[in-house]
């Protein structure tokens, strides 16, 4: 429902025209696997060619890798190519389903600096326990059909840890 509003579509939830969103789901589809990080990047985004390149490296995809196909791409050269598409777009709000799934460990901590530097309003979905306890000030349990705000995310880590 968020997402749909975040897109302009029809939902119950209403936000502000002012919100730039950024979206990753936990299988990246925000990712077409046919395009190149290089088009990727250049596509969306008007920084050129020798920027493009730049900022591709600095987030960790290496210049051989640059021009091939994303599909081909390790999860976790795809992990922080999607959260360099993100922090391009420059979003005021992020909505993240497992950003976690597929980065690696340096991957994930420049995700939780700049969540937590930056300063975004964000909503995020994630098992990864320390993730959430570095980045999150509330937490949600959703309970049946309830949403329940809890003080911690113990309450929730602990009982799926139960139901398994």
């Amino acid at each position: 429902m968020i997402q749909a509003a975040l897109e302009g579509r029809e939902s119950a939830v209403k936000t502000a025209p002012s919100v730039v969103a950024g979206f990753s789901d936990q299988h990246l589809g925000q990712l077409n696997g046919h395009d190149t990080p290089m088009t990727a990047v250049v596509g969306q985004f008007d920084i050129g060619d020798q920027r493009a390149r730049g900022v591709l490296a600095g987030a960790g995809v290496l210049i051989q890798m640059q021009d091939t196909a994303i599909e081909a791409l390790s999860g976790g050269q795809k992990a922080r190519l999607a959260m360099l598409v993100l922090r391009l777009k420059h979003p005021s709000f992020y909505l993240l389903d497992e950003p976690t799934n597929h980065s690696d460990i340096e991957g994930q901590e420049a995700l939780e600096e700049e969540l937590i530097t930056q300063g975004p309003s964000c909503v995020l979905v994630s098992h990864d326990r320390t993730f959430l306890r570095n980045v999150c000030n509330r937490f949600w349990w959703i309970n049946g059909k309830n949403l329940e705000e809890v003080e911690s995310p113990e309450a929730f880590l602990s009982r799926t840890v139960e139901a398994k």
